[in-house]
Parts: structure tokens; C-alpha cells; sequence
């Protein structure tokens, strides 16, 4: 079957340099924001803008600069709460390693990745991997907070690094030189890969 015209809109919110995503099929109309721990409003009027109905929010970890507006956003739209089983939050679907999530005629698959909290989760839809504190563009997420642990993060960073060079990695901050990047640049000039 050929690829879907998946639409990815990356959004800078918040004081933190964070990024949340809005993604859909690029066909239903069905689509998914991921992270949304600030600024809200802004998130919602980009989707009403695009002609988009928000039917999940996936959170990559339970920390609030990624989670804060989890309950704004379930009251505007009725979306479903996305999170790892193992997350201290509210959610109506809790994934584990493996889960498989449609969005619209998109499968987005959640990919266990602890080491900067446990509950972390990378979601890889197609050739795009949102990922979170786990893995940033030329850096990688810090192990020094509750329930983070350098071991569990090498795991997870060799995990990710099955994936094929062509996929694209959309971080949780912009902490980078460039917004996103390739598993393929950044197994050639990441340092934490090395």
C-alpha cells in the first residue's frame, strides 16, 4: 500500500523549549497531539485551523511540561488519554511495549524507552519517531531525575537504534542545532550514540 499523506505539525510551547505535536493521516481528519503542557489554546486552534479532530493525546512521559494540559484538551475535544501502563497520570488507554494505536488509518506504535522516567515512551508512526526526553537532536535525555536511570536509558537508546537510518526523530524540546533530525545523522554525529 502506498505511505499516507501523514501530516506532522511540530508546535513550540511553553517556557521550557518544549515541542508537542499534532499528527494525523493526512485523510480522516483523525488526528493525535502529543504533549501538550503548555499553551493549549494554541495547540487547539492549530488543529480547528487544519480541519482536524484531536481523538488521542499521547504523552511520552508523566512529567508536567509534558502532560499539564492532558485535562484541557480532554474537555475541548473528548480525546483519549494515551500514556505508558506504568505512568502516575489519568489515562484511558495505557500502552506497553509493542501497543498499537490507530489514528485514523495511521498506526502509531509505542515503543517503551525508560531512562529519563520510567513511564517514557517513543511512539513510531511510519518513518517518524517522536520521542520525547528520551532522545534529543545531538543529545540524549538526563538520567539525574526521579525514576531516571542511565542503564535503563543505553537499553533504550539501543532499542531505537534498530530502527532504519531514513527515520525522522521528533524530540521533546528544541535542545538542538535543527528542530528534528534523522536516525541516520544522529547515529553518525551523536555523542551519546558513540
Amino acid at each position: 500500500a502506498d505511505p499516507l499523506p501523514m501530516m506532522l505539525v511540530q508546535i513550540a510551547i511553553g517556557p521550557m523549549n518544549n515541542f508537542s505535536y499534532l499528527v494525523s493521516d493526512g485523510v480522516s481528519g483523525s488526528a493525535a497531539v502529543f504533549d501538550p503542557g503548555f499553551d493549549v489554546d494554541v495547540i487547539l486552534s492549530e488543529a480547528e485551523n487544519r480541519g482536524l479532530r484531536i481523538e488521542y493525546v499521547f504523552n511520552t512521559h508523566s512529567h508536567s511540561d509534558h502532560c499539564s494540559g492532558n485535562d484541557d484538551v480532554r474537555r475541548s475535544t473528548n480525546a483519549k488519554i494515551v500514556a505508558h501502563v506504568s505512568a502516575p497520570i489519568y489515562k484511558d488507554l495505557p500502552v506497553v511495549d509493542g501497543s498499537k494505536v490507530e489514528i485514523g488509518k495511521l498506526e502509531a506504535i509505542a515503543i517503551h524507552t525508560p531512562g529519563h522516567s520510567k513511564d517514557s515512551i517513543c511512539v513510531l508512526m511510519e518513518d517518524k519517531l517522536i520521542t520525547g526526553d528520551t532522545f534529543f537532536v545531538g543529545e540524549c535525555g538526563r538520567t539525574d531525575l526521579k525514576g531516571g536511570n542511565s542503564g535503563d536509558m543505553y537499553d533504550s537508546l539501543r532499542k531505537i537504534l534498530k530502527l532504519p537510518d531514513n527515520v525522522e526523530i521528533y524530540p521533546g524540546h528544541d535542545y538542538g542545532e535543527r528542530p528534528h533530525s534523522t536516525l541516520g545523522y544522529e547515529r553518525r554525529n551523536n555523542y551519546t550514540l558513540k
